[in-house]
Formats: C-alpha cells, sequence, structure tokens
C-alpha cells in the first residue's frame, strides 16, 4: 500500500523513549485538509491531551490555504483526535509520567488524513546521549558494509 507523509516529528522520536504507538483520524475542516495535503503542516512542539469527551492535538501548526477565505484562521488551534472508546480508555490506563506526542501526519487509506501518535517517556540528557552514540555506530557500520 502507498503511504502519502505529509509531516514527520523527527523530534519527538529523539525527545522520547517510544513504547506503543497508535494510528488516528484527525478531524480537520476542508481548507485544513487541502493545505495538508499541500505539505503546509508542523508537528514542531504538538502534542495530544485526553479529556472526557475525547483526545485532542494542540500547538500542531496547519497553515492557511492560499485559495481559501482565511478570515480569523488560527493555525495552531485545538483539533479533535478521532479515536475509539477503547483507545482513548488504553490511552488514560497508561502509568504516570508518560506523554503522548503525533508523530507523524499522512494519508490513509480513502485519502483520510490520519496521524500516528506515540506514546512514552522523555528521555534523561544521558539517555539521549547514548542514543546519539548508538545511532552513529549503526550508520556508521552501515558505511563500512557498502564499500
Amino acid at each position: 500500500m502507498f503511504m502519502v507523509q505529509f509531516a514527520d516529528n523527527r523530534k519527538a522520536r529523539f525527545e522520547y523513549e517510544l513504547k506503543d504507538t497508535l494510528e488516528a483520524g484527525l478531524m480537520l475542516t476542508g481548507a485544513e485538509v487541502k493545505s495538508v495535503k499541500d505539505g503546509n503542516v508542523s508537528l514542531k512542539g504538538s502534542y495530544i491531551t485526553i479529556h472526557a469527551n475525547g483526545a485532542y492535538l494542540l500547538n500542531a501548526h496547519i497553515g492557511p490555504y492560499k485559495y481559501a477565505k482565511n478570515e480569523n484562521y488560527d493555525p495552531t488551534r485545538t483539533r479533535k483526535i478521532l479515536l475509539k472508546k477503547s483507545e482513548i480508555n488504553q490511552l488514560i490506563g497508561k502509568e504516570k509520567g508518560t506523554t503522548i506526542v503525533p508523530l507523524e501526519v499522512y494519508a490513509g487509506k480513502n485519502g483520510k488524513i490520519k496521524v500516528k501518535i506515540g506514546v512514552g517517556r522523555g528521555r534523561k540528557k544521558e539517555d539521549k546521549r547514548e542514543y546519539i552514540k548508538t545511532r552513529d555506530a549503526k550508520r556508521e557500520a552501515k558505511s563500512h558494509e557498502n564499500t
């Protein structure tokens, strides 16, 4: 299956040690959908909160669509994430100290805009250094393997 990726939150993969991932729908307006499909989306600094009536994506920047009437448009407005009740209860049941962050925005089946959610714990400075060392070692081994 061919998947089109519109945004990737690489910083979240570095900042958090992800234990679980989930796929969810994203409730957008028509102009926002077109803007996302143009690639005008950023997940930098965004996060997800869980409330009694659902999950919400905060601080995700979706720029205004250039052909739409953009009066009073807020690019970082709170957007609802479409999850089943069982998935929301699963996220609520996670242990204390975990953070829920969006990892990527992409086109799912039938062109629907989907968001990949990661649940994890923040890395400490020492853990980040260790992560960089292992990543560089893998990269070095791969470059020696190709030559």
